[in-house]
């Protein structure tokens, strides 16, 4: 309306008092000298981000008494010689959007009326200046899809060499050991290298020294350990594991006791018996069995007040812990957690020193539980039919637990710090999931979420600003 009215120079203009609801972009566009613009008055709730576009001489500007509840990041960027705002008589909503604002209210030279809140109810009849912070409430995170690898897996195992993040993905179905290692440049996961086995179902690495061992579990043809070859720049075999010891691995759980390197192979079937390894500078080997006939599905090292135990889940009996004993240098029976059969899986974590587990569960509820300084409590059940995997994981200070189900989608929970419980956060569709595994690489971190019936996936996590 004003593009040929370039004459518009000191004068003030004043639009008070109309019925204007909202002010698009260059809305002032040819004002190139104006120097004072009044739009008091009106109905104006919405005003574009570049509804001042080209306003650089506006040293006087007026939004008082309209129905403005937030205004768009930078609106003002343009205003270079503004001296007075005046935005009184309207009715900011002091949440996120109204950050930015927040934030210039403290850089700005110009002299800005007081900014009234009217919501939310904690800030009501406050000065915007007097809001503490945005930080917390601005600020969300997600899980995007980042990569999809078209194969299927059933663990996933992550390690650092020579200043490079590598993965392994155990692939039963194609009989490999999958190694990809992070592209700095393309900013994805590639291959890298491929141990070939039969019915492979778990690899793990073992870092000694400047030395890459990864431990392959396989369900036939007995299970190995690969070592990395510089000479060959590729994995090859080291040594063999005892196939009257391991007959049906099910996890592999990696530990440091006294500097002595060990790893734990939970055995699954009947006839199997879960062994601890350690090393002796040659190779690995069978250290102690620790029990028979219990079917054990899964293997955890926990440090428990400054104490090294070993938690054994199993399909025939509640989870036992095992604790080390530094006379003998072996672990012994400790305790149990009862009331707890059939667990197919337990983690640990901890928050804030606090020391968690969760135990997985197919059938029936699968548990958080808290260790009190005598025992493991149950703080949250949560519903699990089909769950064949419960993993806990952190990315810069949220703390999660991906719920994998076989019969519907995976459900990803974050802590709430106040309650101090998990809620449900996010759903994400994983076929027949069996594991997830957080990688941090260049300052991004990712989860890995293996499929027994589909591709594997890789999501990001991300911070959503929420003011923007």
């Amino acid at each position: 309306a004003f593009i040929h009215f370039p004459a518009l120079l000191v004068a003030p203009l004043l639009l008070n008092s109309n019925t204007f609801t909202i002010i698009r972009d260059d809305a002032f566009a040819g004002l190139f000298h104006l120097e004072y613009l009044f739009i008091e008055g009106n109905k104006i709730d919405t005003i574009l981000r570049n509804a001042f576009r080209g306003l650089r001489d506006l040293t006087h500007l007026s939004l008082a008494n309209n129905q403005i509840k937030a205004l768009p990041r930078d609106v003002f960027s343009d205003l270079d010689s503004l001296i007075e705002l005046d935005l009184r008589g309207n009715k900011f909503e002091c949440d996120c959007k109204t950050k930015w604002l927040f934030l210039w209210l403290k850089m700005t030279n110009s002299t800005v009326s007081d900014v009234l809140c009217v919501g939310p109810a904690e800030y009501q009849d406050k000065k915007l200046n007097d809001v503490t912070s945005f930080d917390y409430e601005c600020t969300t995170t997600d899980f995007v899809v980042h990569q999809i690898l078209h194969y299927q897996s059933v663990s996933v195992d992550t390690f650092n060499s020579k200043n490079d993040v590598y993965v392994a993905i155990a692939q039963p179905s194609m009989e490999n050991c999958m190694v990809l290692e992070w592209d700095h440049i393309e900013m994805n996961f590639r291959s890298y290298d491929n141990i070939t086995g039969q019915s492979i179902v778990g690899c793990k690495a073992i870092l000694i020294d400047d030395q890459v061992f990864v431990v392959v579990a396989q369900l036939f043809g007995g299970s190995h350990i690969y070592k990395y070859d510089e000479s060959w720049t590729k994995f090859v075999k080291f040594q063999d594991i005892e196939v009257s010891r391991i007959s049906k691995p099910n996890d592999i759980e990696l530990f440091e006791i006294d500097s002595e390197r060990f790893f734990v192979i939970a055995d699954s079937s009947k006839a199997g018996l879960s062994t601890v390894y350690k090393w002796n500078n040659k190779g690995f080997y069978s250290y102690q069995s620790l029990h028979e006939w219990f079917r054990d599905t899964d293997a955890e090292f926990v440090d428990i007040d400054g104490k090294s135990h070993l938690i054994l889940s199993s399909r025939s009996q509640v989870p036992i812990i095992l604790q080390w004993n530094k006379n003998s240098k072996k672990f012994v029976p400790h305790s149990e957690i009862p009331n707890m059969e059939d667990v197919l899986a337990v983690k640990s974590f901890r928050i804030q020193n606090n020391l968690y587990i969760t135990l997985t569960r197919f059938i029936g509820d699968s548990r958080v539980m808290k260790w009190n300084s005598k025992q493991f409590v149950e703080i949250q059940a949560l519903p699990s039919r089909g769950a064949m995997t419960l993993q806990p994981f952190s990315f810069k200070n949220n703390h999660y637990l991906a719920l994998g189900s076989d019969y519907t989608f995976s459900q990803i929970y974050q802590w709430d710090s106040e309650k101090k419980l998990f809620r449900i956060f996010k759903e994400i569709y994983v076929q027949a999931p069996r594991s997830f595994t957080a990688v941090s690489t260049d300052r991004r971190d990712f989860f890995f979420a293996s499929s027994f019936k589909g591709n594997t996936q890789i999501f990001e996590h991300i911070i959503v600003d929420l003011s923007l």
